[in-house]
């Protein structure tokens, strides 16, 4: 082996090495998980799509067992996968990621653990890097000192906010990424082959199975690549190429459909497939949808550099039309095999989303960085030194590392810290404590509450918690979680309204309280509150849930009363519910 190509080895596998450490410490201070992570972990294990649909789930005292199963492999389900394929036909998704983090939850049996998971996804993002590097290193060819750019390049585009919250969210986005750069990097490969090569169109053929067995999204960004190739090739009236191209397209496309005939329902006729259907078709929303992602994108895929690298582009642009210099000085025939696949791919996915949300983008969030470098990266080449641009890429680098937390100190400083620093336990409702943060904050609350549907309350508390940070870190969650299953472990009982079913947010503290109760829409009076807990030790108190859509202050009245305890200690905002103490010795 060469030695050029032993320090390319050991180049790759340096940032990897540095990115896996990234990802860990992330994982470690991963304190919570989002209702879809839950859906991952019981979609993958349990032998039904939610727990929710236990015939006993509601209306009875469960222990803390009841709930992990949802989340773990138990001893005697280790070697079953069947749930894998029916849970994923009576959902919305395909099976592949699943099958996957199976295995691996298989590893761990009988308890939940984060790590099989985020352990799947820093693997996963191990490839994802070496293959940026590999698409990189296409563009900068013949470049000086092509080959440790393209590493650092290929670095930073995945330790991003929206880089780290892919590795350590445990979902199938990760897996999609991979995808993703998979197809792109073979797609350019093929662009190379003079003597067309079949080898690398069953490649192709297969990273295009694989990536339709992942998630339904990454078709999009593959069918603008599809679209791209028969353009060419019918240009350049290579159509045996164009033949075998698609041939080899529809064996995968084929193929997947056998594996997965469940898909068309999925896409077309399930509740998911019809909503991407009617939100493609509504004009009105495209320009607000893409709007908010590119917010998103701001924020987490370029630690909100990118409208700060957008305004300084044009204004190069409006310098170089000035002094009558071509914008551009780099032409590379891959950039554009790169770029337009990604926006494709942004713009459906802004538009057809069921949800304004990180993570439907982030496959792509580590391309659109590259996209953005390198036009920046064009424009400058031919108006400063290569020395000068080097330092200028590196520099944005480094701000891109500082920026989070420049953001975070501009937001407490707009917000004070009295206000990010109360802790809603030292009050005895949500409302008191609202009432607090809105004398505290220094920001007009009510131009952040138009955004939403929420309530003022709730709008506080989501400003004083929001912090630039991984999206699925949780940071604000790690408190509670240790208070209910160390200090405060007492009868808990989940007032739910059925309404707003976001109970798989809050399973992880359920699998962590010794006995709990959730009590479906129930008639909240003295009699049927008094019913639920005989029997019960409340000596210590009680614990109470309440999720959105509920008149909280009525309730907990109705609690006090029943128990003759009216100590109340409002705990904390989950995502989508209150929680409360009450005693009658605080």
């Amino acid at each position: 082996m060469k030695q050029n190509n032993i320090k390319e080895i050991i180049l790759v596998i340096a940032i990897v090495i540095i990115q896996t450490i990234i990802f860990t410490i992330a994982g470690i201070n991963k304190s919570y998980i989002h209702m879809d992570e839950a859906y991952s972990l019981g979609l993958a294990s349990y032998d039904k799509i939610e727990i929710q649909d236990n015939d006993d789930f509601y209306n009875t005292w469960h222990n803390s067992d009841y709930y992990e199963d949802y989340l773990a492999v138990d001893e005697d389900e280790k070697f079953e996968f069947k749930q894998v394929y029916e849970n994923q036909k009576n959902d919305v998704h395909p099976p592949l990621y699943y099958l996957i983090l199976r295995i691996a939850i298989g590893l761990s049996i009988g308890s939940y653990s984060k790590w099989p998971g985020i352990i799947v996804n820093i693997v996963i993002y191990a490839f994802i890097t070496i293959f940026m590097y590999l698409i990189i290193k296409k563009l900068l060819d013949g470049k000086n000192r092509y080959k440790e750019k393209s590493a650092i390049l290929a670095l930073v585009s995945s330790i991003t906010l929206a880089g780290v919250t892919n590795a350590i969210y445990i979902r199938m986005y990760a897996l999609s990424t991979l995808n993703i750069v998979i197809t792109t990097y073979l797609h350019l490969k093929l662009l190379d082959k003079k003597q067309k090569n079949n080898i690398l169109l069953v490649v192709i053929a297969i990273s295009a199975l694989v990536g339709s067995l992942t998630h339904y999204y990454y078709l999009f960004y593959l069918a603008c690549m599809f679209i791209m190739f028969v353009i060419k090739y019918v240009k350049e009236k290579e159509f045996k190429m164009l033949g075998k191209y698609v041939f080899a397209m529809s064996i995968a496309g084929g193929l997947s459909l056998i594996i997965f005939p469940y898909s068309i329902n999925h896409m077309f006729f399930g509740y998911r497939g019809q909503g991407t259907i009617q939100n493609l078709v509504n004009i009105p929303k495209f320009f607000g949808s893409i709007a908010r992602y590119l917010l998103i994108t701001n924020v987490y895929g370029f630690n909100n550099l990118l409208f700060i690298l957008i305004v300084a582009s044009v204004g190069i642009i409006i310098y170089k039309k000035i002094k009558s210099k071509g914008v551009f000085s780099i032409k590379n025939e891959y950039i554009k095999y790169i770029t337009l696949p990604t926006l494709f791919y942004f713009t459906l996915v802004s538009i057809s989303s069921p949800f304004i949300e990180l993570r439907y983008i982030m496959p792509i969030c580590g391309m659109m960085l590259i996209i953005v470098i390198y036009y920046i990266a064009s424009i400058l080449n031919n108006i400063v030194k290569e020395k000068t641009l080097n330092i200028i890429i590196v520099s944005i680098f480094l701000l891109m590392a500082i920026m989070p937390a420049i953001s975070n100190k501009i937001i407490e400083l707009s917000t004070g810290k009295e206000f990010r620093g109360e802790k809603e336990y030292l009050y005895s409702s949500k409302d008191e404590f609202a009432k607090k943060l809105k004398s505290e904050l220094k920001l007009p609350v009510e131009m952040f509450s138009s955004f939403s549907d929420a309530s003022m309350a709730n709008t506080l508390l989501y400003i004083k918690n929001f912090r630039i940070e991984p999206e699925v870190l949780y940071s604000n969650k790690h408190e509670i979680v240790e208070i209910l299953k160390n200090d405060l472990n007492v009868p808990t009982l989940y007032l739910f309204n059925s309404n707003n079913n976001r109970f798989l947010d809050d399973i992880l503290l359920f699998a962590n309280i010794n006995e709990s109760y959730i009590a479906k829409d129930l008639q909240c009076n003295e009699e049927n509150i008094r019913e639920i807990l005989q029997d019960k030790d409340i000596s210590n108190g009680i614990v109470v849930f309440i999720n959105d859509g509920q008149e909280n202050e009525e309730l907990i009245n109705t609690i006090t009363k029943s128990i003759n305890c009216y100590e109340v200690k409002y705990l904390q905002r989950l995502n989508a519910c209150d929680i409360y103490y009450i005693t009658s010795n605080v």
